[in-house]
Parts: C-alpha cells; sequence; structure tokens
C-alpha cells in the first residue's frame, strides 16, 4: 500500500447524501478480484448514457474535476452492501481522499485498509471546499498535521491515531500481519516443541 502524507489537487463536487456502493460501482463489474481496472466503471450509470458515451455535465467527466484525486460528497457516502469493490474503483480512478459529513462504518474502514483517506467535516466547513472548488485550484491535505489547506484558510480534521499511522507508513492488513512475523515463527516453534503431537 502507498504511503499517504500530502495530497495535492483541485476537489471535486459530488454533493449528493446516502451515494450507496451500487451506485460507486454497480454490481455486474464485481466479477472480479483484481484491484485495477475498476476506475472507468465507478458511478457507471451517473458517468455514461445508455449508448455508453460520457455524460458531460457529471462532474468527474468534465475538466479540470476528471483529474480530482479529493472527492466532495455528502452524507451517508458509502452506504449500502459492503463491497470491497467501492474503494477499489475509486483508488483506481485517482481518488484518495474523500470529505464527508458522514460514512457508512464499513465503507470507511475499507477505506483506510486500501490507502485512502476518508475525511469527515460538518457540512459548513464542507460548504466552504465546494465553494473553493469552483476557482478549480488545487487544496492541499496534510494528514501528518491534519489539516486542509486552501487559499488562505485552513480546516483541521480528526483521525484515529492507529488509522492515521497505517496510512502514513502505507501499512494495509498483510504489512502489519508481517510486522509480527518474527513474534509468530517464535510462537509456532515454541508450539512445536510443547505440543508436537499437533504437527
Amino acid at each position: 500500500m502507498k504511503k499517504f502524507n500530502i495530497l495535492k489537487s483541485i476537489p471535486a463536487n459530488l454533493s449528493m447524501i446516502n451515494v450507496d456502493t451500487d451506485m460507486i460501482i454497480p454490481k455486474q463489474f464485481l466479477k472480479t478480484i483484481k484491484r485495477n481496472g475498476l476506475g472507468k466503471s465507478l458511478f457507471f450509470e451517473m458517468r455514461y448514457d445508455e449508448k455508453g458515451n460520457k455524460i458531460d455535465s457529471f462532474v468527474l467527466n468534465s475538466e479540470p474535476y476528471n483529474h480530482s484525486s479529493i472527492l466532495l460528497t455528502g452524507k451517508n457516502f458509502g452506504c449500502g452492501s459492503s463491497r470491497e469493490h467501492a474503494p477499489w474503483a475509486l483508488l483506481d480512478f485517482g481518488i484518495k481522499c474523500i470529505i464527508s459529513p458522514s460514512f457508512a462504518d464499513i465503507f470507511y474502514n475499507n477505506c483506510f485498509k486500501n490507502g485512502m483517506l476518508p475525511i469527515v467535516l460538518n457540512q459548513k466547513k464542507i460548504d466552504q471546499l465546494i465553494e473553493y472548488s469552483k476557482r478549480k485550484e488545487n487544496i492541499e491535505i496534510n494528514l501528518e498535521r491534519q489539516e486542509i489547506k486552501f487559499g488562505n484558510n485552513k480546516i483541521e480534521f480528526d483521525v484515529d491515531a492507529f488509522k492515521k499511522k497505517c496510512l502514513l507508513e502505507g501499512l494495509d492488513d498483510i504489512s502489519l500481519s508481517l510486522e509480527k512475523s518474527k513474534k509468530i515463527s517464535s510462537f509456532e516453534s515454541k508450539s512445536k516443541k510443547n505440543r508436537p503431537w499437533i504437527g
């Protein structure tokens, strides 16, 4: 997993509430277990018409927001089924940070496990960022300092200390397990000596 520290991007505004995981990545694209290639199908039913042509009015289809790494959203983002393909699709598209008044719990945790930063802010602060996004200028997210800079303004945000550490160091669940590989090997060696019948 890539390390996350400072992210600069023009934020894209998708201020819809209750965006569920089927809207993020529809069920017909869940046949793969690969994490790459899903970005083209992100928000499929909102991004494309019935003939498969891009809908120009959708924010992620228009310049410069189609290159955004930061997504501003409405409350309860990522609700619905617990499919991990949702953060995979967002990441593959290039989204590395989502800012919302609230997230569905499973989606929220899946973001951290996949190297994406979900930030919870109140609507008033998000409205400030939405207004700034119209200027088509970068904002800066500094995870170490837990702050968002835009123009001459700064917004601080909260994040769980352990989740922050994992993002800063690029640690996913496998990496965390490998960090304890010596202790695991030691335990297994002792176990074999003390309980040889287990094998």
